[in-house]
């Protein structure tokens, strides 16, 4: 269902105004958060999902009332054909001049010397495979109009190799950065900037889910600023890495992690 709300009222920032964006992962806490950040600045936004629907029609209607429109679509991104079903549907929203490919996640913990090919896939087919299909389907119209922007949600185990019960998540997210930066300079030339975003330890389900509280108090006292990240300080830097203001960042990775990584 299409969402659309009244026109954006005075004061409101309209740098965004009369672009559409695909974020994926969208009623994930980091997610929900990016669609919020996006819709604030205008944007039109196609919200995906994977089995949480009502979420996502509830954040549709949610954001069509800042005066933008909105559509939630599901799809599988472990499996190619929705994939392709996903980029087909947003494609018809709007052309899309915003890709966040926010969907992502270990699946579940499995020590490294139980990783099995079966698994491997599914967690490569989420957290890389994905946003290179829908790159493949979407920078086109990016590429046509000379302006675009793509966005992938890396992770700090990215960098830092993560534990050893997400190797492979940490290593689908180093292809992904390493994909980032291979793409940025193919599609610079062609006015489509693609850049990264690494959260640190941020306070979401997700995140409370996969780490315990010993393992989160580690994680709490290893930050320089002595807290956890919220999914707000998320969006807000997706969004503006979304607008004009950004418009000579390209290829690189933004770190959000309350300077992790001067410890």
């Amino acid at each position: 269902m299409e969402h659309g709300g009244p026109p954006l009222g005075r004061g409101r920032s309209t740098d965004l105004l009369g672009r559409a964006a695909l974020v994926t992962g969208a009623t994930s806490d980091i997610g929900v958060a990016v669609v919020r950040a996006l819709a604030k600045r205008g944007a039109d936004v196609a919200l995906h999902y994977h089995r949480n629907a009502a979420r996502a029609e509830a954040l549709a209607a949610e954001v069509a009332a800042l005066g933008v429109r909105s559509r939630a679509l599901g799809a599988d991104l472990t499996s190619v054909q929705d994939v392709h079903r996903l980029a087909d549907a947003a494609g018809a929203f709007a052309p899309i001049d915003i890709l966040v490919n926010n969907a992502g996640t270990p699946i579940r913990r499995v020590d490294w010397r139980q990783l099995d090919p079966e698994f491997l896939d599914r967690v490569f087919n989420l957290n890389y495979r994905a946003q290179l299909y829908l790159c493949q389907r979407l920078t086109p119209g990016m590429v046509e109009r000379h302006h675009g922007v793509v966005i992938n949600i890396l992770s700090t185990a990215a960098t830092l190799g993560g534990s050893d019960t997400v190797f492979a998540y940490s290593s689908a997210k180093g292809a992904l950065s390493t994909l980032t930066r291979g793409l940025a300079r193919v599609l610079a030339p062609h006015g489509v900037r693609v850049l990264a975003v690494s959260p640190g330890t941020i306070d979401t389900e997700f995140q409370r889910t996969l780490t315990g509280p010993e393992l989160m108090a580690q994680q709490r006292a290893a930050i320089p600023l002595g807290r956890i990240g919220r999914p707000e300080e998320i969006g807000e830097v997706v969004a503006f890495l979304a607008t004009d203001d950004a418009g000579f960042v390209v290829g690189e990775t933004v770190h959000v992690n309350g300077g992790l990584y001067m410890s």
